[in-house]
């Protein structure tokens, strides 16, 4: 279970599909193929959206506070006092011309030009008040005016236009360079009522929503992909992530649940297959060859996952084994081989239910015909499901549905058809037994059953009543019955190599072979039919399941009349008789059905022998051999209950009463010798009519 369990895991993670449902692929990289939407669906964008939010938000403008008057005050206040320092630097009688050009330059509000400089120190002092007073005047009228930050350069080039045309050309340029630096703006920017509008032009923008339609034009190939492309791609699952850790905890995650299912059922359940390391290598491989055929073929098509075969594996093992673990694994290979793909709920549920469905309606598949009946019932039920699903999916259209539905169709065919091939390659490679090898197997015109009619027919016909009496129980109890059946009629077939020494072989009148031989060794011969039998099971390529009952239909038991023999012969000293030497090898039986081909046998040969005259007499017969064998220890490696064992024999009872029923005897018939002669010409006529026809 580990290792398939790793080999599962591998074929969920590793990329080995034809056609991969996802690339690794990064944006801004080159589409290495064409992508196209693999289902119809509405989505919301979250590129667009954030490009429609993003533009939303570019056309709110900016907020600005009111205009402040305290700028406006502080700024006048400020070319007021740069005003005043020029009025010192022009009034100062102790500096120099070049002092106060340099006393001009050193004003931290202004950047006055050495020509402006210049001007202001030539101007008359009524000029100069003159320029003063323009200056402030100037500067109250433009700080009146609502000005924002990008306003700031507008108003400056404005200027001259506000200054009065009484001044000369010079004083109006002396004018623009005091009052320019000093225009700042009074309307603030606010950054809070800016970031709230913007958040509220994003919030009302409403989700941008894409609709893609199945097969559409995702990306061409060469394309550069952008965000856009690259959202959709990851929407559909057609991009692969970088972090594989991801994909294999996920994998994981389901690999885990999986065989926990499995492993708990198991040891829930007792199911004779699941010991035997054969059947298990043989259910492993089989789980493992249709699971990666899926993950090979199926992933990003349309047609093929609802052809894919998937429910012949369910039929293969219920032919093979049982419905029971038939069901159990087909569940759980549905489930991992639609993992992960787009579609992943539609082909599960197709795959389960085609599989669940086909394998209740194949039932023991015991005809061809079942097979045939099988086929059409997933064809049905695939068609079902896909109505289901594809109906209400308003971009169906109908040739697509005509299209599947066919596909359902073949599909239902190719699961019987290469369930019925397998389970014969199987069963004759593997010696496996199935319902219909075993029917084969059955014909009298076998020829380890020729041979056996030929060399030993008290046996063959021995062999025929306890497999009808063995069949009739197993039916009761709910084993296998064609086994049982099949099984008994081979359980003896090593006496056919020595058939005179057994009593239903031999002729009465005669000697009987072992009144002459040592009881040890008369022991040894009976003993050896056993191993005789499974020389000739392994000539005629009988399957090791039907070599199991010629080795456990005796179990442990001991010949019992040679071992008696043998103590009269010690004079009833069992200390002087190995007990050993009268012992069959084994092993005990080992399944229901050897169990009951045991009792079976030893119900037979006490009824023949002794000949009950009446039901009570074959009722104490029947209970006798039971409790026998059961003191025995031969039923300790077998399942069988004790309600099984009282079913068991009430059937027993019920068959042999109706084989040793008392017969009515016939009173002898009396002809006349004219009805003779009339019947015997009468009989000519016919006869001449025939020849001349």
């Amino acid at each position: 279970m580990i290792i398939t369990a790793c080999l599962v895991l591998g074929a969920l993670v590793f990329p080995i599909a034809l056609r991969p449902e996802s690339v690794p692929i990064k944006l801004g990289n080159v589409a290495p193929q064409n992508f196209v939407a693999p289902r119809s669906t509405t989505f919301e964008s979250k590129i667009l959206t954030k490009i429609a939010q993003e533009s939303a938000a570019g056309a709110v403008s900016a907020h600005y506070l009111p205009s402040d008057s305290s700028i406006t005050r502080a700024q006048i206040d400020t070319l007021q006092m740069v005003l005043n320092y020029i009025s010192s630097a022009r009034s100062d009688a102790y500096a120099t011309y070049d002092q106060k050009l340099s006393d001009l330059s050193h004003i931290t509000q202004l950047s006055l030009p050495p020509n402006i400089s210049n001007s202001i120190l030539q101007l008359s002092d009524s000029q100069w008040q003159m320029v003063a007073h323009e200056s402030l005047s100037t500067l109250e009228q433009t700080m009146r005016r609502t000005i924002r930050d990008y306003q700031v350069q507008e108003n400056r080039i404005n200027l001259p236009s506000l200054i009065s045309y009484s001044l000369s050309e010079e004083q109006a340029r002396i004018v623009a360079h005091l009052v320019s630096p000093i225009i700042v703006a009074n309307s603030l920017f606010s950054e809070e009522e800016t970031n709230l509008a913007r958040q509220q032009a994003i919030e009302a923008v409403k989700p941008v929503t894409r609709t893609y339609v199945q097969n559409q034009t995702i990306v061409l190939r060469g394309q550069i992909i952008d965000e856009e492309q690259l959202e959709v791609l990851q929407l559909f699952g057609l991009i692969k992530p970088e972090n594989k850790i991801q994909d294999l905890v996920a994998a994981s995650s389901i690999v885990i649940t999986l065989v926990g299912f499995i492993a708990l059922y198991f040891t829930r359940r007792t199911v004779s297959p699941m010991g035997d390391l054969k059947s298990l290598t043989v259910i492993a491989i089989g789980f493992l060859i249709f699971l990666y055929g899926a993950r090979f073929l199926i992933p990003n098509r349309a047609v093929i996952p609802y052809f894919y075969p998937i429910a012949a594996y369910a039929l293969i093992l219920v032919t093979l084994f049982n419905l029971e673990i038939g069901i159990i694994f087909s569940l759980s290979l549905s489930i991992l081989a639609a993992y992960g793909l787009s579609n992943s709920l539609d082909l599960t549920l197709f795959y389960m239910i085609t599989s669940l469905i086909g394998a209740l309606s194949l039932g023991k598949g015991r005809r061809v015909t079942s097979f045939f009946g099988a086929a059409i019932t997933i064809a049905f039920a695939g068609s079902a499901v896909l109505f289901a699903y594809k109906l209400t999916d308003p971009l169906s259209d109908l040739l697509g549905m005509v299209t599947l539905l066919g596909v359902t169709f073949l599909n239902g065919f190719a699961s019987a058809s290469l369930a019925l091939l397998i389970q014969y390659l199987l069963s004759q490679l593997l010696g496996l037994v199935t319902p219909l090898h075993l029917l084969d197997i059955s014909r009298p015109d076998h020829p380890l059953l020729k041979y056996l009619l030929q060399n030993a027919p008290g046996t063959y016909q021995h062999s025929l009543q306890v497999s009808n009496l063995a069949e009739q129980a197993a039916e009761a109890i709910g084993a296998d019955a064609l086994l049982t059946r099949v099984g008994t009629l081979f359980h003896d077939a090593g006496k056919a190599v020595n058939a005179s020494f057994f009593v239903e072989n031999q002729i009465p009148g005669k000697l009987n072979p072992h009144d002459d031989l040592d009881a040890v060794i008369a022991a040894q011969t009976i003993i050896q039919h056993v191993a005789d039998g499974i020389t000739l099971a392994d000539k005629y390529r009988l399957p090791p399941r039907l070599k199991d009952f010629i080795r456990e239909h005796h179990g442990t038991h001991i010949t019992q009349y040679q071992f008696n023999r043998a103590l009269e012969k010690a004079n009833n000293d069992s200390e002087k008789v190995d007990q050993e030497l009268f012992r069959y090898s084994g092993p005990k039986p080992r399944s229901k059905e050897t169990a009951l081909l045991m009792l079976a046998d030893g119900c037979e040969a006490r009824s023949r022998a002794e000949l009950p005259k009446s039901k009570e007499e074959l009722t104490i017969l029947v209970k006798k051999v039971f409790d026998y064998c059961y003191k025995e220890g031969q039923f300790d490696k077998t399942n069988l209950t004790i309600k099984d064992m009282n079913t068991a024999q009430e059937s027993f009872i019920k068959t042999l009463t109706n084989t040793y029923h008392p017969r009515i005897q016939y009173p002898e018939i009396t002809i006349s010798t004219a009805t003779k002669q009339g019947s015997r010409l009468e009989d000519s006529k016919i006869f001449q009519k025939l020849e001349k026809k």
